[in-house]
């Protein structure tokens, strides 16, 4: 075998059926996901992810926006709470307080994204990643919001980062890592790369390249076929990796495997 830390999941080969199967089937044992987001000019990630997970099976999800979207939320978002908006429409830093009571309520934690390009509000997300300690799942422009902590991001347990190509190169690069990643690079390059990466970093890592969605963690690394970007940049495909991690929180990589099916 070239690659024993590579394993190669299709849609008829599930790697890890024993997670799907021991999803809990009691409410108060499906886990409490905390969804955060948003700002004055979109919520789309979050409305979609809150449908995604209960969907999926979560016990209680819980949505954090700025206060500024209070009259537009859809009354299918029933589970709200809001925290100070600051002049450009996103979380100001009075809204920490909030994050950390969601945190402390939560079993997970997902960084959903449409969060604005505000200065303040990237200190606020960095200060809640530094507290918080449970799992931590940063994906879309939540990623690029915390570029400046990027370095505490990977050397945090915990924590999954589900990223666009362009997303992990400009990771690669801010942490000066000597890897040069290109787009043109052959999946075997990325995977070995990665293997290298997460072996260096507990930062767990999703990734889309040449049609095949890789999850890295530990020095593992598995590739499932992958015909739907939308579902990534939607937000839809971090809510399901999630959700499931909440039900195996040691099984990070397994867990997110198996929800890409």
């Amino acid at each position: 075998m070239e690659h024993p830390y590579w394993s190669k999941q299709t849609h008829d080969k599930p790697l890890y059926p024993d997670i799907e199967w021991s999803k809990p089937e009691q409410k108060s044992l499906s886990g409490r996901l905390a969804i955060i987001g948003g700002n004055k000019l979109g919520f789309a990630g979050v409305a979609e992810s809150y449908q995604v997970a209960l969907q999926t099976g979560v016990g209680e999800v819980r949505v954090l926006l700025p206060d500024v979207l209070r009259k537009t939320i859809p009354t299918s978002i029933t589970d709200t709470i809001f925290a100070a908006t600051n002049p450009s429409g996103s979380l100001a830093r009075d809204g920490l307080t909030e994050m950390k009571a969601i945190g402390a309520w939560a079993t997970g934690v997902l960084l959903i994204g449409d969060a604005g390009r505000n200065s303040e509000t990237a200190i606020v997300y960095e200060d809640f990643i530094h507290d918080y300690q449970g799992p931590l799942t940063i994906t879309r422009d939540a990623v690029d919001l915390i570029k400046h902590s990027s370095q505490t991001v990977i050397e945090r347990p915990d924590t999954l980062l589900i990223v666009s190509f362009a997303q992990l190169q400009k990771l690669f690069q801010l942490v000066y890592y000597p890897k040069v990643l290109t787009f043109s690079m052959q999946l075997t390059s990325l995977v070995e790369a990665l293997h290298k990466f997460t072996i260096t970093y507990p930062v767990s890592i999703t990734v889309l390249h040449k049609d095949q969605l890789l999850v890295a963690s530990g020095g593992d690394v598995t590739s499932t076929p992958w015909e739907n970007p939308m579902a990534i940049w939607r937000g839809n495909t971090a809510a399901k990796a999630a959700s499931y991690w909440l039900w195996n929180p040691s099984k990070v990589m397994q867990s997110v495997t198996a929800s890409l099916l």
